[in-house]
């Protein structure tokens, strides 16, 4: 019996899902949509809806519970994390970001820091910066729902998994940072539009 286990376990070891559910909301709040398996999808909505509801208070405590949540690389610094066997050289570098970084949530938006080699963040976006500064405010006057599901009728090659689409309410019309309109909002413009020319010849043949 499944008695204090609820969600999803996805096959994974807890540090291993954490991971998924990290990347998959990282990808999410990047992009504004991502193409994943349905019990992916399910798994990781109340955890960004969670990240969201905190990035409305826009307090300091909210900001820190939120990195908490997402891992403090996400927030694109290379001070957070240093490797277990740090030579002086890239201690002393670290000792420079951290003295350049005392006011980081003002740096521009188009700075980027990038990692050393071997599993470290390489040029991370900033976030929770993102997280608080754009994708909040869309939902402050929601209570809540801030995510929907679309499933997509198609199989992954492979295992045939099926997919969908997450995606933030509001955002059907394509990705938030790419701006570029979707397939699927494509070939629904296309239909729309052929339907209307069907329907103009009708009439034109009926006159």
């Amino acid at each position: 019996m499944r008695h204090g286990r609820a969600g999803y376990r996805l096959n994974r070891t807890s540090s291993h899902r954490l991971a998924t559910l990290r990347n998959l909301a990282a990808g999410l709040f990047e992009h504004g949509q991502i193409v994943t398996t349905i019990p992916k999808a399910k798994a990781v909505q109340p955890f960004v809806e969670k990240i969201i509801t905190d990035a409305k208070e826009g307090t300091l405590a909210a900001r820190r519970r939120v990195i908490a949540k997402l891992g403090q690389d996400r927030m694109g610094f290379d001070w957070l994390y240093l490797p277990k066997n740090a030579s002086d050289e890239e201690k002393a570098h670290v000792e420079k970001l951290r003295d350049f970084t005392k006011g980081f949530f003002d740096l521009p938006e188009s700075s980027q820091v990038e990692r050393n080699r071997y599993g470290d963040l390489r040029k991370a976006p900033k976030l929770v910066k993102h997280i608080f500064d754009r994708v909040a405010p869309q939902f402050k006057d929601r209570p809540g729902g801030y995510t929907r599901l679309v499933k997509l009728g198609q199989r992954r090659l492979g295992d045939a998994a099926e997919l969908c689409v997450l995606q933030f309410v509001g955002n059907e019309d394509g990705p938030e940072i790419g701006g570029n309109v979707s397939t699927r909002r494509r070939t629904a413009d296309r239909r729309t539009a052929f339907l209307a020319k069907l329907r103009k010849e009708k009439g034109e043949a009926k006159a």
